[in-house]
């Protein structure tokens, strides 16, 4: 019997160090997989791994998603029994016989149901159900002829090892020197039905299907040794260098040690396999393991340092709320269904208490007599007495130890002041309870009469500005809290000394950890925070050039290597910090590093004795066991996936041989648009993997998640694309390129724009020197003539400013000589003005601009002899408003005096009022403008009784064509005025010329 225990305490143990850092993972229908029945699982040099379903079609997983191709994409047939990567090809092994795929198209030969697929010497070979079939150079399957035997036989697996094949077929196990007809060197080394062959070293490894291993040394094949168990073997494959795993249809997969052939492990349904049925087992570049079932989808078997407990597992929740390592192992809630103890026998669920049943119990502590504190939401505290005392046994000949356990409820019924209990903290003087809204209450609890004694409610009154309690923690005599607005502070000797919102904001605080001296603060939505030096009023954010997986931060804790932990919503980081607090690296773990919980709970984490990290989640209590891990790292292999051109994807090139050559992709002047998707996989963490660009020698871009890069309108000439990734660890890939060169269109080549310039030029200069003869022609030509044109108009306008009225001057004489007898002054008065205004007159002539105050001098002595000779009296005024002097401003001579001629004669002298004739002139920024006013009979009673010869008709003619000439047409303005009865009073005429001055 001892040595029976011994024996199975060693196989357990043994059993517990194999399995105890590794994880399967399933991945199901569920997950995007086509079909459950996986019949083959390989990973190309890509890093893919590719999938032979029965039903389901080819299947392609990067570590997180999985694409499809089945019979409506060209398959040859949805049920898969072989496959094999090879120069960017996969073969593809079907029930009705091989198809090839390349890129997006399959390639399909017919053949019998092949069961796997080889490469020997630079040639594929099918292992069929009748037979063997190799693939020639053309990519047709021509049938491998041996013997009847062999060629009739089912073939399961074929060998190449020291120059010889070893062939496994439903009929037996064979030697041969070629895969050819005929063969001398030919031997049967065994009659059965032989499913699966391998070859490790010197041995050579022969699974049947009902009777066991065989194992033959190759310096000795006449004596194999037999393994009898397991059967029903479907695969073999060596697993960890030693590791020989035998893959069945009914009872999982059993390792055997390749040195002692003795079993080593199990994997089946205790271990977390669904199926009995195993396909295949292969190992990825990382170190991860891949179990193809029938059944039960893919699993992944990995290095895994945690442990993850759920209702599977024996707890009564999946919700763990709260966690504290007591003297006698781990205590923890888990939804509303009390308190539960876990140490080296297992989990042990204690008896709810009648009153503190169907609670959420948030916080959990025990104090320096083994004693369970436990508070809850809305029930209250718990206090779990534990009492040990001595008994005797039944014979009074030995004394042994028993425990007592007495439950004590502490609430708002038995005096507590508050129910809803957020965090305990246990010390030699009192116990604090923090609670949701009213403070923390300092208190002490008696057992033995029942007693609890308030010591004191440190609430607002006592400096604790904000009762919003998250978090609180314990350090040298001091009691430290967080609050829900971003606030932080402390109590010692029974003072509060309260912070305030350290972080000048109102971020909730969730969770404080101390390492030494500096205190980390783990904030909802803004990260992680320490305290600079001992100022704990000053904090900085923790930084660093790798960031947190989550800012929302619902736990803190530091393991024994110094390392800062952070539970988040998306799992939880392993933080490695500098002297400076500044971040080194992050490690996040996830679901697929096996952390199953996903989203934490807030504090509930916790460290025991041994160094073991405990984290709460929703969904369950995970477990991690620090170890050396033999995970792979490596840089990504990065690579082009599609090139497209104008949105087409090309598809007569090998990207993998365009990839960092010198070739380079001629493209015609249309085609400016290229758009490159690349890809890295990372089967551990394929969200994870980021990618940068550049365009020839211009700067990388930032880091992104994007796997596609569109270039459009890009310039004419040589171009090169490179792109870099990185994975999750920031290990940067070698960068990968690709050239190509843009073709200038016609347009743009240097030699036809020189052609077509040169041509240009040659023909402008013929144009241009028979265009500037004929211009010279037709110029000298229309000189002559505007020279004898201006030339006569400007004697024509001399004469015209010369014309004087005969009969204004005929009547001017007659009234000089009636005035000689009668009035001789008034004679000598017109005489003067008269003689005036005729030597101005013909002075101003022989100018072509004259001061506006001459201008006003000429009106005014014109006025003057018209007044004197005029039948009847009548006044005038002439007014200038204007920032600029008179003499400053020119203006053409005699242009005002035939309007004033007009206004006087046609309009005052013809009315029966008293005559008024007002001259206004105004200047603007650029204009000169004129009004000249009467009140007499108005211009169309005037234009009537006008005689069509009039000498003053043909004035104001002349003079509206100078006024155009100088400020454009329509710029005189006559109109008549009219009073507020409606009756004509008289004329306005108005003018603008452009303003011109002597400086």
């Amino acid at each position: 019997m001892k040595r029976l225990l011994t024996f199975l305490i060693l196989l357990i143990s043994t059993s517990a160090v194999f399995s105890q850092n590794k994880k399967l993972r399933g991945y199901t229908i569920e997950d995007g997989l086509p079909q459950s029945q996986v019949y083959d699982v390989i990973q190309d040099e890509r890093g893919y791994l590719w999938l032979g379903t029965q039903g389901g079609g080819l299947s392609r997983f990067n570590g997180s998603t999985f694409d499809v191709w089945n019979e409506s994409d060209g398959l040859q047939s949805n049920y898969i029994f072989a496959l094999l990567a090879l120069n960017e090809k996969l073969y593809i092994g079907t029930k009705n016989g091989l198809s090839i795929k390349t890129k997006a198209t399959f390639l399909n030969r017919e053949a019998p149901q092949v069961n796997k697929i080889y490469h020997f010497n630079n040639t594929i070979y099918l292992a069929t159900k009748r037979g063997i079939y190799k693939l020639t150079n053309a990519e047709t399957l021509t049938k491998v002829t041996i013997n009847p035997e062999i060629d009739s036989s089912s073939i399961n697996a074929i060998i190449f090892k020291n120059d010889f094949f070893w062939i496994a077929t439903n009929q037996g196990f064979y030697k041969l020197k070629a895969l050819q007809s005929a063969m001398k060197s030919f031997k049967k080394l065994e009659s059965n039905n032989f499913s699966a062959a391998l070859s490790y070293q010197n041995k050579i490894y022969a699974s049947t299907f009902d009777d066991g291993t065989f194992v033959f040394d190759l310096e000795d094949l006449e004596n194999p040794i037999l393994l009898r168990e397991p059967l029903r073997i479907n695969s073999l494959s060596i697993q960890n260098e030693t590791e020989l795993w035998v893959a069945t249809d009914n009872d999982g997969i059993l390792i055997i040690d390749t040195k002692t052939n003795n079993e080593k492990a199990f994997l089946n349904a205790k271990n977390g396999l669904n199926v009995a049925h195993i396909r295949k087992v292969i190992v990825d570049k990382q170190g991860n393991i891949w179990i193809a079932t029938s059944g039960g989808g893919l699993y992944k078997y990995f290095q895994n340092n945690f442990k993850h407990y759920s209702v599977n597992s024996g707890l009564k929740g999946n919700r763990v709320y709260a966690l504290h390592q007591a003297n006698d192992g781990l205590y923890f809630s888990s939804s509303e269904a009390g308190l539960s103890r876990m140490d080296s026998a297992g989990i042990h669920h204690i008896k709810p208490y009648k009153h503190f049943a169907d609670v959420k119990i948030k916080t959990i502590t025990s104090d320096a007599n083994g004693n369970i504190w436990a508070g809850s939401d809305g029930r209250g505290l718990l206090f779990r007495e534990t009492k040990t005392g001595d008994s005797l046994s039944a014979d009074s000949t030995e004394v042994f130890k028993i425990e007592t356990i007495k439950n004590h409820l502490l609430n708002t019924d038995t005096g507590f002041p508050n129910d809803w209990i957020r965090k305990i903290q246990v010390d030699k003087q009192a116990i604090y309870a923090a609670t949701y809204s009213s403070g923390i209450i300092k208190f002490n609890y008696y057992p033995e009469n029942d007693s609890l004694v308030i010591r004191k409610t440190f609430g607002i009154n006592e400096g604790i500005e904000d009762l919003y309690i998250k978090d609180m923690i314990a350090r040298d005599h001091q009691l430290w809290y967080a609050t829900k607005n971003g606030q932080i502070g402390y109590i010692e000797n029974s003072k509060v000394h309260h912070l305030g919102a350290v972080l000048n904001n109102q971020t909730t605080i969730n969770s404080l950890v101390f390492n030494n001296e500096t205190l980390f603060i783990g904030t909802a939505g803004q990260g992680i925070w320490f305290n600079k030096t001992n100022d704990y009023t000053n904090f900085e954010k923790l930084k660093g050039d790798k960031t947190l997986s989550s800012k929302n931060i619902y736990q803190l804790i530091f393991d024994n290597q110094g390392n800062l932990w952070a539970g988040s919503e998306r799992g939880v980081d392993k933080i490695l910090l500098n002297q400076e607090h500044t971040i080194l690296d992050v490690f996040h773990f996830g679901r697929n590093d096996g952390f199953l919980g996903i989203e934490t709970c807030l504090n509930a984490v916790e460290k025991d004795a041994n160094g073991n990290l405990w984290f709460g989640t929703i969904y369950g209590l995970t477990k991690f066991q620090p170890s050396e891990s033999n995970q792979k790292s490596r840089k990504p292999n990065l690579f082009f996936q599609e090139l497209k051109i104008d949105y087409k994807s090309v598809d007569s090139i090998n990207l993998k041989t365009w990839t960092n050559s010198n070739k380079t992709l001629q493209l015609n002047p249309n085609q400016r648009q290229v758009s490159f998707q690349y890809a890295s996989v990372d089967l551990d963490h394929p969200n994870d993997i980021q990618f940068r660009t550049k365009l020839n020698d211009t700067e990388w871009s930032p880091w992104t998640g994007d796997t596609t890069q569109n270039l459009s309108g890009l310039a004419f000439g040589a171009h090169t694309f490179f792109v870099q990734s990185r994975n999750y660890r920031w290990e940067e890939s070698d960068p990968i390129s690709f050239g190509f060169y843009i073709e200038s269109p016609l347009y743009k080549k240097a030699g036809f724009q020189w052609l077509v310039i040169l041509s240009t030029i040659s023909l402008l200069s013929i144009l241009a020197l028979g265009y500037i003869k004929r211009v010279k022609k037709e110029n000298a030509a229309e000189t002559e003539r505007l020279e004898l044109a201006n030339h006569l108009l400007t004697l024509e306008q001399k004469a015209l400013r010369l014309q004087m009225n005969p009969h204004f001057i005929f009547n001017v004489l007659n009234g000089i000589k009636a005035m000689a007898t009668t009035k001789p002054e008034k004679m000598n008065t017109t005489i003067n003005s008269f003689a005036t205004l005729l030597r101005n007159t013909l002075m101003n002539s022989r100018k072509d601009t004259i001061s506006l105050a001459q201008e006003i001098k000429t009106l005014q002595d014109y006025i003057e002899v018209e007044k004197l000779m005029a039948a009847k009296d009548f006044n005038y005024e002439i007014k200038v408003h204007s920032d600029l002097d008179p003499e400053e401003i020119l203006v053409p001579p005699m242009l005002i005096q035939p309007f004033v001629e007009n206004a006087i004669r046609h309009g005052i002298l013809k009315g029966k009022r008293d005559g008024v004739l007002k001259i206004v002139f105004n200047t603007t920024k650029n204009q000169l403008h004129c009004s000249i006013s009467d009140n007499g009979i108005g211009i169309y009673e005037s234009q009537k009784n006008k005689p069509k010869t009039d000498h003053q008709s043909m004035a104001l003619t002349v003079t509206e064509e100078r006024l155009e000439s100088l400020s454009g047409k329509n710029v005189l303005k006559i109109k008549e005025i009219v009073n507020q009865e409606g009756i004509i009073s008289g004329t306005n005429i108005t003018f603008n010329i452009p303003l011109e001055t002597d400086y």
